[in-house]
């Protein structure tokens, strides 16, 4: 672009003069623009300078010139600008700089115009695509304007008539060689071919590069000069103007300068259109130009024969290209028959070349996908999936989750993968339900022509998920961030999924709108798994979206029950607008859930005021609901979608009341939706009397009306928090009793716990969470399980002589993610009796910043071994342990076929489960479709029915088929890729992430509760309903169940609600927190 007019050079001052005033040493360049290019400009005699450098003189700028006026820019190059150098501005009073380049002779400003500069070589390559035009045009006009059969001959000579003998083999060529040309037409095509012959000539003259001779010979020129140089002869020999010249050859410059055109057009506006639209407009100018060629071509030559017009030659060409053949019109003349002949042979050398390379192209269209159209992208929704690698299970996981969500379903879902897609994939999307929603692009999201193919820019979110089959994951992670890097710069409005392998990359992709990092998650919920029984399985049922409608025709009362409560999700709702709790505003929070679990049957769970944006669960009795509160529920449906039944109401009510009946009736449900709360567990269906000692003072027995038929009452859930009424916080009475009354077992070791945030934290970004410490961190040596020291003579874990039993945790090597699984087992409102210590049994010794990072913590060792080797199984105090975890390893991924990479883990697994039938084994797989494998029977009849009922619900295309196998659903196993769907999700619900990472413990807000869970014993069966027994625990302790876990006990279900235990007030506040 120009410079402003104040950077122009000073009026009336020498070259010279100006250099020598700014210093010697420096040279002013002149700095002249065209749309990027500049004009150069030799340096004066008496510059004296190098041209190293530039130096701008503002000496002669004055502000109050700047400020008092503003001069316009001047006007963009024009070709007298190029010719002569810009002297408008010369005597004007200003300074010039000046950039001299080797483009300073007259013929490097042309070349510069015509051929260098994109825009100004667009125009000229444009002008003269519209010449040829012009003279195909004017061909035209004089075949329509002439009649062989008025007379032919030259200009001015006398006309004879001709008339064409058919028995004759006589040509008269005279027809063939003289045309009736009007004066008029004539001096215009006289004129175009002057224009395009000095056209030609300059463009030669500017191309040309030390041989003549091949500029001379190519076609182009050949065909220039046949159509030019007879006009301008006709001017000085007039009985030629009727000459017949084959301006018609004209249509192939007009195909040239179209390509070239293109490709300066694509070049000025810094765009490159698909090598397919390309090539297919190659193509269709070539049949045109045959088609144009031999349609003229035998329309000329039979004006010797029978004199055939324009319409009937270019039916006669249609019929014969395509190989129809009529035989109603045919050459007369063996010319116009040689022509044909011609024309075929060049259509069949021709066409088969255009073609093959059109197919060719396509094909590898297919491979790398083509564009997504900008006008589809303007038009329609579409959201960008960028992936390393694309398997069929990875596709098929997003895809269901995605348009299982109604207001999805016009959305179309881009893939952009550098890899060629495999068969799997190719044939998934070839059947039509995702042939028309998915669009797979080959390319790299880190450059900007595959982000512009996908139109990044205009999509409404992109996933970029990381591989995890790769055997480096730090590597893979390194290839996400660089993909989330290249997409916020490229497009900084379109909104980020991303997924992070290690902990310690996530600050990496912080400014992502959602981030899920994967071994945050899956250690954390592999710890509640040791204290939370099939916590796993809990979150993977609530982040996947399924119909409810699994294993309801199962002969099985659990398989169904669990397959319905499986369609369970979390939605949200203002309160105001909600009909399920508008009514319990000003009401407390376990008020609200109770009476709303009890009245519509769904599980209120958290909530987020409207001034703050944090997420609580389960604030407690002492937070008072407001209208703007937005409410987070545990339902089989969002309240949009339900509908309300209340014709029963007062009947139930009227038949309702502490004497209606003994343990064996149901409370009824009082809507037609159902909920984990209604229909999951109903524990009245007995006939034992309720024993001594139950399972606590939460679920105790009341005293005053426990005896006799009657059903024992319960304490109704008071509307607003009384002091004296509730009981004190479980967690403060708990934690007192242990510090200030220890156990004389116990002595005085627990009373050495001290809460505080862990010093050091492996990796930045970890939430800080309030743990029970130790008072001074031990030494690294008091770490090692296997070996003794200084400090202890302890070579295993039976010589600790632990009161509570070990949690073992089998990993390759001590990453950063593990310390994600000691941080919820540690977490301050776990009871410190409840404390169970952890082993570490690690492939590869941990490193020194790891050891730094657990040595704070109570009970935490570590011992190098395997899980395959039975010696370090006992050595780590196997016998003593309730649970092992087994986590997948990295060097795992390397197997030569996917799903093999899980078969070690699975046959070691076995051993134990064969070796040590009463351990609880929690294993990670990569692969879901391998936990069939876990506690494998070959000839167990019960595993073969729940395997004929997986193919079944699968054949249904249930996205949950595995949901139904023993080890699932009892969360004995687990494997990462199923929480793929929490990214997913969290496009239709952004809180699911926050949600998902407060119930693991991986957040802590101030004011929320957390996950726990408490055993139903055979005492405690008096409450008889999970509908009392949420009564129950609201009035109590306020605690609110979200499900049951049931065992496999033959007589009496031992059964564990989870529950969202209340945050108590005194260590909820923001200060404490």
């Amino acid at each position: 672009m120009p410079l402003p007019d104040r950077a122009r050079s000073p009026r009336g001052v020498p070259r010279g003069a100006r250099a020598g005033a700014r210093g010697g040493g420096h040279t002013n360049r002149t700095f002249v623009f065209d749309d990027g290019r500049c004009a150069p400009r030799q340096p004066g005699a008496g510059d004296g300078s190098r041209g190293d450098g530039v130096l701008l003189d503002t000496t002669s700028l004055k502000m109050s010139d700047l400020d008092s006026e503003v001069l316009p820019l001047p006007p963009r190059y024009r070709f007298r600008d190029l010719l002569l150098g810009d002297q408008s501005f010369q005597n004007d009073d200003r300074v010039q700089v000046e950039f001299y380049v080797n483009e300073n002779t007259f013929k490097e400003r042309l070349k510069l115009f015509f051929i260098k500069n994109q825009r100004s070589s667009l125009r000229i390559r444009l002008f003269n695509f519209s010449l040829k035009l012009l003279t195909c045009l004017l061909y035209i006009v004089r075949v329509l304007l002439d009649d062989p059969a008025q007379g032919i001959g030259c200009w001015g000579c006398p006309k004879q008539k001709f008339t064409f003998n058919e028995s004759s083999s006589e040509i008269n060529w005279a027809p063939i060689l003289w045309v009736e040309r009007k004066m008029a037409l004539w001096a215009i095509q006289v004129i175009v071919a002057i224009i395009s012959f000095l056209e030609t000539m300059l463009l030669i003259y500017l191309s040309y590069k030390g041989n003549i001779w091949e500029q001379i010979f190519r076609v182009s020129f050949v065909l220039e000069m046949i159509n030019t140089l007879p006009f301008i002869i006709t001017i000085f020999w007039a009985p030629l103007r009727n000459l017949f010249i084959p301006v018609f050859l004209n249509c192939w410059l007009a195909k040239h300068a179209l390509e070239n055109m293109i490709n300066d057009f694509h070049r000025a506006i810094l765009r490159t259109q698909s090598a397919m639209f390309n090539q297919v407009l190659i193509l269709f100018c070539t049949l045109l130009c045959l088609v144009f060629t031999g349609t003229c071509g035998i329309q000329h030559l039979e004006r010797a024969g029978e004199n055939l017009s324009l319409l009937t030659s270019f039916y006669f060409c249609i019929v014969t290209f395509s190989t129809v053949g009529y035989g109603d019109v045919t050459p007369k003349i063996w010319p116009s028959q040689l022509l044909v002949v011609i024309m075929i042979c060049v259509a069949l050398v021709v066409l088969p070349l255009q073609f093959e390379e059109l197919v060719f192209l396509w094909m590898e269209r297919q491979k790398s996908g083509g564009n997504y159209s900008r006008h589809r992208a303007q038009t329609e929704k579409h959201v960008i999936l960028c992936v390393t690698s694309l398997k069929i299970d990875l596709l098929m996981d997003f895809l269901n989750e995605f348009y299982a969500h109604p207001r999805l379903q016009d959305y179309y879902v881009v893939i952009l993968c550098p890899t060629e897609m495999d068969i799997q994939v190719r044939r998934v999307l070839q059947i039509p339900l995702w042939s028309q929603r998915v669009i797979y692009l080959q390319g790299s999201a880190l450059k900007d022509q595959d982000l512009m193919r996908a139109k990044m820019d205009n999509g409404e979110a992109c996933f970029i998920l990381s591989s995890r089959n790769e055997v480096d994951r730090t590597a893979a992670d390194h290839q996400t961030i660089l993909r989330a890097w290249a997409v916020k710069d490229f497009a900084p409005n379109c909104p980020l999924y991303v997924q992070i392998l290690k902990p310690e990359n996530k600050f990496h992709v912080k400014f992502a709108d959602h981030v899920v990092c994967e071994e945050e998650c899956k250690y954390a919920m592999l710890a509640l798994n040791c204290i939370c029984p099939a916590t796993s399985t809990l979150i993977t049922l609530l982040v996947h979206t399924s119909r409810g409608q699994e294993g309801q025709e199962s002969p099985e009362q659990w398989q169904r029950m669990y397959g319905r409560c499986s369609g369970n999700e979390v939605y949200h709702v203002r309160m105001g607008d909600s009909k399920f709790f508008c009514e319990y505003q000003g009401k407390s929070f376990t008020y609200a859930a109770f009476h709303a679990h009890k009245k519509y049957g769904v599980c209120l769970i958290g909530l987020k005021r409207e001034e703050n944006r944090s997420i609580l669960l389960n604030p407690g009795p002492r937070h008072t609901l407001a209208a703007s509160d937005t409410c987070f529920y545990i339902n089989i449906t969002k309240e949009e979608n339900s509908a309300f039944t209340f014709k029963q109401e007062e009947t139930r009510r009227g038949l309702k009341g502490p004497g209606r009946g003994q343990g064996s009736s149901r409370l009824p449900v009082h809507s037609i939706i159902a909920s984990v709360g209604t229909v999951a567990m109903d524990l009245q269906n007995t006939e034992c009397q309720p024993a001594q000692g139950g399972g606590g003072s939460k679920l105790a027995l009341p005293t005053e009306n426990g005896s006799g038929s009657r059903r024992p009452s319960i304490a109704p859930v008071l509307e607003l928090a009384d002091s004296s009424a509730l009981l004190p916080c479980d967690l403060l009475s708990d934690q007192s009793e242990d510090e200030m009354t220890p156990s004389d077992d116990e002595g005085l070791s627990v009373v050495e716990y001290v809460k505080g945030y862990p010093p050091n934290s492996p990796y930045i970004g970890s939430s800080p969470t309030l743990c029970h410490l130790l008072p001074v961190k031990a030494p690294f040596c008091c770490l090692r399980l296997d070996k003794g020291c200084k400090h202890n003579s302890y070579e295993d874990a039976k010589a600790y002589g632990f009161k509570n039993k070990l949690i073992i945790v089998s990993a390759e090597m001590a990453g950063n993610g593990l310390y994600n699984f000691i941080v919820p087992l540690r977490a301050y409102y776990r009871s410190r009796k409840e404390l169970n210590p952890i082993v570490l049994l690690l492939d590869n010794k941990p490193d020194h910043h790891f050891l730094e990072a657990i040595c704070c913590f109570p009970m935490v060792y570590y011992m190098e071994g395997s899980v395959d080797n039975l010696d370090s199984l006992l050595q780590c105090g196997i016998i003593y342990a309730d649970n092992l975890v087994v986590v997948d390893k990295e060097s795992t991924m390397s197997a030569e076929e996917d799903y093999m990479a899980d078969a070690k883990t699975i046959v070691n697994v076995q051993t134990m489960f064969r070796l040590f039938p009463s351990l609880s084994i929690t294993t990670e797989l990569t692969h879901p479709s391998n936990m069939r494998f876990m506690q494998f029977r070959a000839k167990d009849s019960y595993s073969l029915a729940l395997s004929k009922l997986e193919k079944r619900e699968r054949e249904n295309g249930s996205n949950l088929a595995f949901m139904f196998r023993l080890p699932f659903a009892a969360g004995r196993v687990f494997s990462i890729s199923m929480l793929d769907t929490l990214l997913y999700q969290s496009f239709v619900k952004d809180y699911m992430i926050s949600i998902t990472r407060l119930l693991l413990g991986l957040d802590t807000t101030p004011g929320s509760g957390y996950l726990c869970a408490m055993k139903i014993t055979e005492g405690d069966l008096w409450i008889g309903t999970y509908g009392r027994l949420f009564q129950k625990l609201c009035s109590s302790s306020a605690e609110i169940p979200i499900g049951i876990y049931r065992t496999q006990s033959h007589v009496f279900s031992t059964s564990e609600p989870h529950d969202l235990k209340p945050q108590p007030s005194a260590l909820a506040s923001p200060r404490s927190q």
